[in-house]
Order: C-alpha cells, then structure tokens, then sequence
C-alpha cells in the first residue's frame, strides 16, 4: 500500500522530496505535512528530534 511505502520513507528520511514535507500556516503553524498521494496527506508534530505525532490523514480538509 502506498502509505505503507509513505510512513517507512518518512521514517527513514522525514524530508525525502517525493513526500514534499512542509510546515503549515497560520492557526495550524505548530503542525507540519507530508503527501502520500497527490490529494492525501499526514499532518504531525515534531515532539522533539527523534519523535513526531501524527495528527490527522486525510485530504485538504485536514486543515480547516
């Protein structure tokens, strides 16, 4: 499954280019995203360096 193949590359690399990791805006500023296909996305949170928590997955709508 292409989210399988998405979360180990994520694992091995946060900011591998074809997961087009990014930090989001305004009220969701704390929260960073990563694609896994081109409408879906994961959105998470760095706790610290070695930890992230998955917040939401989903398409755009994660964000409203």
């Amino acid at each position: 499954m292409i989210i399988d193949e998405r979360e180990k590359m994520f694992r091995s690399n946060c900011f591998h280019p074809l997961l087009k990791t990014h930090k989001l805006r305004g009220k969701l500023q704390k929260y960073w995203s990563f694609s896994i296909t081109h409408s879906h996305r994961i959105m998470f949170e760095f706790l610290d360096s070695h930890s992230v928590a998955f917040i939401d997955i989903g398409d755009h709508a994660i964000y409203k």
